[in-house]
């Protein structure tokens, strides 16, 4: 596809006509396979935010669509999109609106449309290049006439040209060739030159002759199949950065100084999208309002305004309050940026696990500056003769945190540069301890075993090496390797962008492939892997000892008592733990997790079920106060609690009380919803069917939860008028 470098416009001239349609049963059409080129080669270009502007146009439409189109001159050709950046728009128009045409037309013309059309829409814009790639099978008629004055202006204009064809272009007498072996023979044998017609014969022929007369020995170089291009553009192009300079002055001690630039030569890509919540009916950002408020935690959630809010900064139990103000007056300044040379040390002394951070600067002299160049470059080789290197103060800018960092000398054929590495503070450096293994005999290895290691690690080796011991390939190269989240990240946009309602499809093959251990490494190993299996081997080491928790340590051993049965039961519910009991210091009920705080509370050593209960009916009244949905289903779920225990703990009749209390204050303050939540929970008086201390009956019990319907025996205590204070007072 289109080279790399700066802006390109570049047009894809697409064949649409009769032919293209036409396929072997089983097979793709040459008409969908280019489509499905169109649509990765935008995909690639829209998610790498390209720069890049793309027009299309296609030949063998039913229509006419171009402006050189007369009488029958251009026919059937259509400019479908002029110049402009990729987006999904294009590539809804690739999916569904370009489709299949009726009538054939001379792609010799089409060039010269596409020719016409960056001419025009090029004039008084800036590109580095103008490209056309041209789509087709070859089937259409076609007319030489304006052969030459095409390859002319092909060449006076400086604009590009590829082929992608269904089939490889090779040289039937042999004489032909192929350039640096991209058309293997997989792609040769799959498209036999037997089963083209003449007229594609005879269009590759006019293709060959007009790539070598702009290309030379090279054209061929420009012609790929569908197939192999399809597997070339796979993967999603990385994002384009433009090389941003970061001048600064070189100094070493206070006379000397120099300017240089420089450039991030290595950092950590990271995705420039954010996810961001949008209204899943409208799609739209600006149908979510987002608003955030302070509470206190309080009883009442008590809301703080923002002007009375202050950061507060943990020092061991302590909170130290820390305003803006403070912050700014905390932060480091450093008068400007700078590139301060601290001294010098032997590089044998910069350990390479010492290297950190998150990006690597290139430095070289100031543009146009010689006196700059000459001193950076003696600077360099120095460094370079003493095999030292230099030690820098680093700040980005007067606002930034300065770094200590290390400057390499690199010389290059093609050039020479500082190459500037971060390196660590002391609290960044981890110490640890380890006991040696050379000590112990247990853990010694034999000579057969570091044999075998040693031979796994060379059979392993992802670096080739030729006979004579020179290094000739790198098998594994990590730069060429497109980084696998954003691959599948883009996948998978793509993919919803399209079909919005179907799951994602599956991780791409390729995807999972990439850092899978090469095929001829892992057919290397597997002898040294067999072996150390026979050296190392695994035995079982049996079954382990079950692991005593705090709770079997700490239980209570006095087994006969009544309180031994109540903990027995409980772990056998397993509705409580030390570890739950462990959970903070927990003194009263309070009106953030209300229940957890009393089942908490009634387990502990010496606790007074009844005070407990009462701070939880204090709770309920609260929320009962406030009234809402939210306060009533917390008020049930304290009520559920309260039941719970009251029925473990033996005591059925406080909870019972409570209940018809309850019932009588409802019944006045009107809070018949919340009654109604009650009936549906089915939380009633507790029975004797469930408790022994009760003396309710189920038909009793069932009666009770009828709306304004007054208990069979109503208890002293609501005679008096159901006063809740009343009631626990006698409690």
């Amino acid at each position: 596809m289109a080279r790399g470098g700066g802006k390109a416009a570049i047009v894809l001239c697409m064949d649409v006509g009769f032919a293209m349609s036409n396929s072997a049963p089983g097979e793709e059409s040459p008409f969908e396979q280019a489509k499905k080129m169109m649509t990765v080669f935008v995909q690639r270009q829209v998610f790498a935010e390209s720069k890049d502007e793309v027009s299309v146009v296609l030949f063998g439409t039913d229509g006419t669509e171009n402006t050189l189109a007369s009488g029958d001159q251009y026919q059937n050709i259509t400019v479908q999109r002029h110049l402009m950046l990729p987006d999904f728009d294009l590539l809804e128009d690739i999916q569904n609106t370009i489709q299949p045409g009726s009538e054939q037309a001379d792609f010799l013309d089409a060039l010269v449309v596409c020719m016409d059309l960056l001419q025009k829409e090029t004039i008084g814009k800036k590109y580095e290049k103008r490209h056309i790639e041209v789509f087709t099978d070859l089937s259409s008629p076609f007319s030489e006439d304006q052969l030459e004055i095409i390859i002319a202006n092909l060449k006076k204009t400086g604009i590009s040209l590829q082929f992608f064809l269904p089939f490889p272009v090779d040289d039937e007498e042999g004489s032909g060739d192929t350039g640096d072996g991209r058309h293997s023979d997989m792609y040769r044998n799959s498209f036999p030159r037997k089963g083209l017609t003449e007229q594609q014969k005879e269009g590759i022929c006019m293709v060959r002759k007009l790539m070598f007369a702009l290309e030379e020995e090279g054209g061929l170089d420009e012609i790929y199949t569908f197939r192999e291009s399809l597997e070339r553009l796979s993967m999603f192009k990385k994002i384009e950065r433009r090389p941003m300079p970061w001048p600064c002055q070189l100094t070493i001690g206070s006379n000397l100084s120099i300017r240089i630039v420089a450039y991030k030569s290595l950092m950590e890509e990271k995705l420039k999208k954010s996810w961001t919540l949008v209204d899943a009916k409208t799609l739209k950002k600006e149908d979510v309002q987002k608003e955030t408020v302070y509470c206190l935690n309080d009883d009442d959630e008590t809301e703080v305004p923002k002007d009375d809010l202050v950061q507060g900064f943990r020092y061991g139990s302590d909170i130290v309050p820390f305003s803006k103000v403070d912050e700014e007056q905390m932060k480091y300044k450093t008068e400007a940026k700078c590139f301060s040379v601290l001294g010098f040390s032997r590089s044998s002394q910069i350990q390479r696990h010492h290297y950190m951070g998150n990006q690597v600067l290139k430095v070289f002299a100031a543009k146009d500056d010689e006196a700059a160049a000459v001193a950076l470059s003696a600077l360099i080789h120095a460094l370079d003769e003493l095999d030292v290197v230099a030690i820098v103060r680093y700040a980005y800018d007067r606002r930034s945190n300065p770094q200590v960092g290390v400057a390499f000398p690199c010389i290059k054929d093609a050039y020479e540069c500082l190459i500037y590495v971060q390196l660590p503070y002391m609290e960044d450096l981890r110490q640890y301890m380890f006991s040696s293994l050379k000590n112990n005999k247990k853990y010694t290895p034999t000579d057969d075993q570091l044999s075998a290691v040693d031979s796994l690690i060379d059979s392993m080796s992802l670096v080739y090496e030729d006979d004579d011991g020179e290094t000739t390939e790198d098998i594994f190269k990590t730069s060429k390797i497109p980084n696998p989240q954003f691959q599948r990240l883009y996948q998978c946009l793509q993919h919803k962008a399209f079909h919005p309602d179907k799951p994602l499809p599956p991780i791409e093959q390729h995807l999972l492939e990439m850092l899978e251990t090469p095929q001829e490494v892992r057919e290397r190993c597997q002898a040294p892997l067999e072996k150390i299996k026979a050296l190392f081997p695994l035995k079982d080491a049996g079954k382990k000892k079950e692991q005593k928790t705090a709770q079997d340590v700490f239980k209570d051993n006095n087994e006969d008592g009544p309180s031994s049965k109540k903990a027995n039961a409980e772990n056998e519910e397993g509705s409580f733990s030390i570890a739950n009991l462990a959970e903070g210091n927990v003194t009263t009920v309070g009106s953030i997790n209300p229940a957890e705080n009393f089942c908490v509370l009634v387990r502990q050593k010496n606790a007074n079920f009844k005070e407990v209960s009462q701070q939880l009916v204090n709770r309920i009244e609260q929320f009962l106060e406030t009234k809402g949905l939210q306060y009533y289903m917390k008020s049930i779920n304290c009520i559920r609690v309260f039941r719970e225990e009251a029925i473990k703990l033996s005591e059925v009749q406080c909870f019972n009380d409570f209940l018809q209390a309850l019932k009588e204050k409802v019944e006045d303050k009107t809070l018949a919803d919340f009654w109604e939540i009650l009936i549906q929970d089915g939380i009633s008086l507790i029975t004797k069917d469930e408790a022994e201390g009760s003396s309710v009956t189920s038909d009793e019990a069932k009666k009770f939860l009828a709306p304004k319907e007054k208990p069979a025996e109503a208890p002293s205590v609501a005679g008096e008028g159901g006063d809740v204070d009343d009631l626990l007072d006698m409690m």
